[in-house]
């Protein structure tokens, strides 16, 4: 049988709540966990890595960099059937869309995590560890991209999104719902799912940055991010992709300085369109060289950007990319 490589990035999973700091704190070891799963189960396959022993928000794009060309060696091993990655939930969603938009493999990638640690009843880790392994091992799953698998749900990793602080089905692909479950031993695709393929390789740039739309927003707020040099400005605006009109001369002088701003929306879901025609109406944008983010979430458009500003890709290059 084909092994299934478990790299570990760290997070809640293998977390226990040390009476000392009063708060949960790394404290149970990829072996550990792998080993409690196979007295478990019947896996005899199961190889654990540990890539790193990080919480979700300490992780970073050079994190994902380094982690995508670890991925590589087992995707690309003919002795594996693919990977699952272990990782914290707050950031989950950002490192499986940076892994979706660079991996080609045609090998399942799965994201997963846990909500609770293994000092708290309702530990979710190994369930969920469970439905990712039985996922990897599906011939379903090939040739779909990287997928998030948690509380016995299969997502896409473009799609998905945490949407509660608490709940274990805090991972919901609020638009189309997820491409299908766990069901016992069964995996179960309800739904197709175009993956896209983006020409891109792996790399990224630090320089871009994410604001969030909201009554009254001046256009000073830009002027930080033009004087430290940034390359890309991701502005999740309000509704169809519309921004408060003083806010335009901050994004005409970004222009002037040759940023990259791509539009996205802080509804949490539908994508953003040039509709309206009024100063700050997302035809104002598209107008002053502003770029649509589709139905991309500001986290995953700023991924995406910078990304792609990486890979050396011009504006005209940037609007085929984003709208894919």
């Amino acid at each position: 049988m084909k092994k299934v490589a478990l790299i570990f990035t760290g997070g809640t999973i293998s977390m226990k709540v040390s009476s000392k700091l009063q708060g949960a704190i790394p404290g149970v070891s990829p072996e550990e966990i792998v080993a409690t799963l196979q007295e478990a189960t019947d896996y005899d396959n199961l190889e654990a890595i540990e890539f790193s022993k990080l919480p979700s928000p300490s992780i970073t794009p050079e994190n994902m960099y380094e982690l995508k060309n670890v991925i590589d060696r087992y995707v690309n091993d003919d002795g594996y059937v693919g990977v699952v990655i272990v990782h914290g939930t707050d950031t989950l969603e950002e490192t499986a869309f940076f892994l979706d938009v660079v991996s080609k493999s045609d090998k399942p990638i799965v994201v997963t995590g846990s909500m609770k640690n293994a000092s708290e009843l309702g530990y979710d880790g190994l369930t969920n560890l469970d439905s990712s392994v039985k996922t990897v091992m599906s011939g379903e799953s090939r040739q779909k991209g990287v997928l998030v698998v948690m509380n016995y749900q299969i997502h896409a990793a473009s799609e998905v999104t945490k949407t509660h602080t608490l709940n274990l089905d805090t991972f919901k692909s609020i638009e189309f719902g997820p491409l299908g479950i766990i069901d016992d031993e069964d995996v179960l695709y309800y739904r197709m799912h175009k993956r896209k393929d983006y020409p891109l390789k792996n790399a990224y740039g630090e320089n871009v940055a994410l604001l969030k739309a909201y009554a009254g927003m001046k256009g000073d707020v830009i002027d930080y991010y033009i004087e430290a040099g940034y390359e890309g400005l991701v502005i999740e605006a309000l509704g169809r992709g519309n921004v408060p009109p003083l806010l335009m001369h901050g994004i005409k002088k970004a222009r002037a300085h040759g940023l990259e701003i791509v539009i996205t929306s802080r509804t949490i879901a539908g994508r953003v369109l040039d509709t309206y025609g009024y100063v700050g109406g997302g035809k104002d944008l598209v107008r002053q060289g502003c770029i649509l983010g589709g139905t991309l979430s500001g986290v995953k458009a700023r991924i995406l950007l910078m990304i792609a500003l990486k890979n050396g890709c011009r504006h005209e290059e940037l609007q085929k990319i984003f709208a894919m």
